[in-house]
């Protein structure tokens, strides 16, 4: 926040000197009409016209809307007016954070309201009836009406409120704020995202189309702009005009739709479907279909259906990330897994602009991060959270007693030394009747009779039985090889059940031939120099087969061998199937007073034992060029003894005390991320909920000063929205309404200020616009976008609604404001006057500057840098700095129009 104060300061200065003594008076007047048709009693001034003009001529500011102008006005000295201007700039900081914060409100209701979520039965060809979950409301929709509304709520409204306080007049603060704050937008967020991903990394836009379309939309909004102020009719705005600006936003909205969703032209590209992690089907494109290989592919052509191909995605997803989870913590047991795969398969789908807009406004506010929340509740509710997965336990509306037929759970993770494991099948509805199903088992990369033995059958459910069992048996070996998995389908029930989600259980086999992981237990120690003999644990997992030999020795610090510990080096020899050994370091006492020193254990890179069987075989694979390599050399070469991630152990060595072993021991659970179910997270119960949360001071891990001096600074605006309707009233609706109302008086007040501000220090309202206002209505944006860009796998959240919202701004914030003027005019007979000057100046320098900004994006693309975020250190940090360059220019130059120093329209 600072931050931000500081760089308005410095423009602020920065105008203040600038402007001459004539800069300060607003002297100058329409130009003449194009035509030359109207009477002049048929044209009216707008507020900038003679009256307004007089006034601040005699240094007298006109009242706002809602706030009179500071009073005595006139006979102020220089510092008179700049103490005056210290405190409007930091009222209108203030008023910046209150309607960030109404604005959390309002997002938290449009992602209830669009999150809304119905089963469906879908009849497939075959006659055969299946129950999916689908979202009401369709994700490119939501993010150009709901989200992006949310997103710039004050920017529309400024514009719109600002021409009822200037009785139906043209003015520069609505407009200049829209088109100020689509420059921000696009150079200087788009600049920030692509510095700030991490070294090594690229985002990509996913959804490539939509980003086509509203991109384009989003130059043309302002194309537009330009054609009805400097062409099509200069000086005026007609209502046919204001109204094709207005309608040009559900044309927006249509042929994004019509991209997303692939119809017309659309429907002869390639066409890839995904499940979304709360089993919500949408569409997929670029990354997502490449990252199937070509067993994938052959699953994807042998689906029934397209949601049975997005049921399929979201299984290989799940196989692919238990694989990761595996690799990663391998010393974790395999309920502790799957629990964790589950979890980040809901975790891992972008979050939509409401999340990352309230998460960072909270941040910002000292109200900690949501992502806390999200732990809380996952933690306390697992079943809900595979429940939400699997999709299982399903009501139909139409038909609440049909019965249906499913695997129950979806996922099974066994060891390849299991021997067998059971398998169940659920039955749901009216079980009055004989329920017949057959099952198969169906390779994936596992194969039938070599690694488990395949199977099929019938299941019989009589009168009452709700479930049936049976048994699959897995082929254990001697050989090491990859995680494999393999499939269970259920076909053919008998009438009237028929098949629900899942009707495909996904089998994982771990495999556990390998020669060990082999890892320090506890990455820090603390003992007493009394112990004599300490004993460091060293761990083998992920296998245990062969002997292995594993070297170790000890290493000085603080604590120096032969004075405060007895020195070690040697290897440990793990035998067959041997798991555990210990390290004994002798500990020597001194009777120091407050001894506090540290030295370390370290363990090398394991071998296997020169007289191992597997030994030879490892021994002539690594001697073989790669291209040489056969698929058994390569799973030999894979299966060798591995060091863990914890090599090195640091040893404290204190006086003789009673102390408790303090280690952390780290719970991999609790790292991880475990709900994306926005709608339940963000939404609120109850007020009790809501005045607790604005009262709480809640950032993580600890609050710093700079988190209790934003609470309390904040604490007001906190406290007055928490009366805002809670989001569990009439889903959402009355939240939303309230909180535009909210936002709307704020905005007002902003708008009042701001006029104040520019008069009282001689700054043009179109130069306030640019300079201030929009920079300070699109910081939270900075921030979600910021978070955004790091967190999501993909560009969209960050940088493809970037374009969607400069393009709404436009057709809502000027078409509706625009339009009733135009109409209220031409009610009496009058004519609504816009002076193009200013604002179609800065439209056209926008304009060309946006045409490089997208370039460069898309440029950014191409095989040397892999995305539109991130990429090589250097191209990422000139690409950021080429766009916010184009941003400073834009400001400037822009100004320098306003003050008629350089010249414009």
């Amino acid at each position: 926040m600072w931050k931000l104060c500081l760089l308005l300061a410095c423009c602020t200065i920065t105008l203040t000197l600038a402007a001459d003594d004539e800069s300060f008076s607003n002297s100058t007047m329409l130009k003449r009409l194009h035509d030359g048709d109207y009477d002049d009693d048929m044209l009216m001034v707008s507020s900038r016209g003679s009256e307004n003009n007089d006034n601040e001529e005699d240094g007298v500011c006109p009242d706002g809307l809602m706030v009179a102008a500071w009073r005595p006005q006139k006979n102020l000295s220089t510092g008179d007016r700049v103490a005056r201007g210290l405190v409007y700039f930091f009222v209108m900081v203030y008023l910046f954070i209150g309607v960030s914060i109404v604005s959390d409100r309002f997002m938290a209701a449009i992602e209830v309201i669009t999150s809304k979520e119905k089963e469906v039965i879908i009849k497939k060809k075959n006659g055969e009836k299946q129950i999916v979950v689908v979202r009401v409301w369709n994700e490119t929709v939501a993010n150009l009406t709901l989200m992006a509304l949310g997103s710039s709520a004050p920017e529309i409204l400024l514009s719109i409120i600002e021409m009822f306080a200037k009785k139906f007049q043209a003015g520069d603060l609505g407009p200049g704020t829209i088109v100020g704050s689509a420059a921000y937008n696009l150079f200087v967020i788009i600049a920030l995202c692509i510095v700030v991903i991490p070294k090594g990394e690229v985002r990509k836009i996913k959804h490539l189309r939509v980003f086509f379309v509203t991109a384009t939309w989003s130059v043309f909004a302002y194309i537009w702009l330009y054609l009805i102020l400097a062409q099509i009719s200069p000086g005026r705005v007609e209502v046919w005009e204001g109204l094709l600006t207005f309608m040009f936003f559900p044309a927006t909205v249509l042929t994004a739709y019509i991209a997303d969703r692939r119809l017309l032209i659309f429907k002869y590209l390639d066409k890839n479907y995904r499940m979304n992690k709360r089993g919500v089907i949408v569409s997929a494109e670029g990354d997502a279909a490449l990252e199937m290989d070509q067993q994938q592919q052959t699953d994807k052509l042998a689906a029934d259906s397209d949601e049975m191909r997005e049921f399929d995605e979201a299984r290989r997803e799940y196989i692919s990330l238990l694989k990761e989870l595996r690799a990663k913590y391998p010393q974790s047991d395999l309920e502790q897994l799957e629990m964790i795969a589950q979890e980040q398969m809901i975790n891992r789908g972008p979050k939509s602009r409401a999340f990352y807009r309230i998460q960072a406004t909270r941040r910002m506010v000292g109200s900690g991060n949501i992502m806390r929340k999200i732990q809380e509740r996952a933690q306390s509710d697992l079943n809900e959270i595979k429940a939400q997965l699997q999709r299982v336990d399903v009501n139909v509306e139409d038909d609440e007693a049909m019965l249906r037929v499913f695997f129950d759970p979806g996922h099974y993770t066994v060891m390849e030394s299991c021997g067998e494991f059971e398998v169940r099948v659920m039955r749901r509805g009216d079980l009055s009747g004989y329920t017949t199903v057959e099952y198969e088992t169906e390779d994936g990369s596992a194969e039938a009779g070599s690694d488990y033995v395949g199977k099929k059958g019938v299941l019989n459910f009589p009168p009452g039985v709700d479930e049936q069992r049976f048994k699959i048996e897995i082929i254990d070996d001697d050989v090491f090889e990859q995680d494999e998995h393999f499939y269970i389908r259920l076909s053919n029930p008998s009438d009237p059940a028929i098949l629900a989600v899942p009707k495909v259980a996904t089998v994982m086999i771990l495999d556990d031939d390998h020669a060990g992981i082999f890892a320090i237990t506890q990455s820090s120690h603390e003992l007493t120099e009394s112990v004599g003999v300490y004993e460091v644990k060293v761990q083998r997992y992920s296998g245990a087969r062969g002997k292995v030999l594993l070297p170790y020795w000890t290493e000085d610090g603080t604590a120096k061998a032969g004075k405060d510990y007895e020195p070690q080096e040697g290897q440990l020899v793990f035998e067959n199937n041997e798991t555990e050994k210990n390290i004994a370091v002798g500990i020597i006492e001194e009777g120091s007073y407050e001894k506090d020193v540290v030295f370390y254990v370290n363990i090398g890179e394991p071998t296997l034992a020169p007289d191992d069987e597997l030994a030879g075989l490892i021994q002539a694979a690594e001697q073989k060029s790669p291209e040489d390599l056969t698929e058994e050399d390569k799973m030999a070469l894979l299966g060798r003894p591995k060091a863990g991630e914890t090599t090195r152990a640091l040893l404290r060595i204190i006086e003789s005390k009673e102390f408790k072993v303090s280690a952390p021991k780290t719970n991999t659970i609790d790292k991880l991320v475990q709900r994306a179910n926005a709608s339940m997270i963000l939404g609120t119960s109850s007020w009790k909920e809501q005045f607790v949360e604005a009262l709480t001071l809640t950032p993580e891990p600890t609050p710093t000063c700079a988190n209790y001096v934003m609470h309390f600074v904040t604490l007001f605006w906190k406290i007055l929205f928490a009366f805002v309707p809670p989001t569990e009233i009439a889903g959402g609706y009355l939240c939303f309404f309230v909180s535009i109302c909210a936002i709307g008086v704020v905005t007002a007040i902003i708008g009042d200020v701001a006029g104040h501000f520019g008069c009282t220090l001689g700054i043009k309202d179109a130069v306030t616009a640019i300079c201030f206002v929009a920079l300070g209505t699109s910081i939270p944006d900075t921030f979600a976008s910021k978070v955004a860009a790091i967190q999501d796998k993909y560009a969209d959240a960050s940088v493809g609604n970037v374009t969607g919202s400069n393009a709404v701004n436009v057709f809502l914030g000027i078409g509706v404001a625009w339009t009733v003027a135009a109409i209220y005019h031409e009610a009496q007979g009058q004519v609504f006057a816009v002076e193009p000057g200013t604002l179609a100046f800065s439209v056209t320098l926008f304009c060309s500057e946006a045409f490089i900004a997208i370039t460069i994006l898309m440029l950014r693309r191409s095989k040397t840098v892999g995305g539109e975020l991130g990429g090589p250190v250097t191209i990422k940090y000139v690409s950021g700095f080429f766009l916010f360059s184009l941003w400073l220019i834009y400001l400037i130059v822009s100004s320098l129009e306003a003050y008629e120093v350089i010249q414009g329209f």
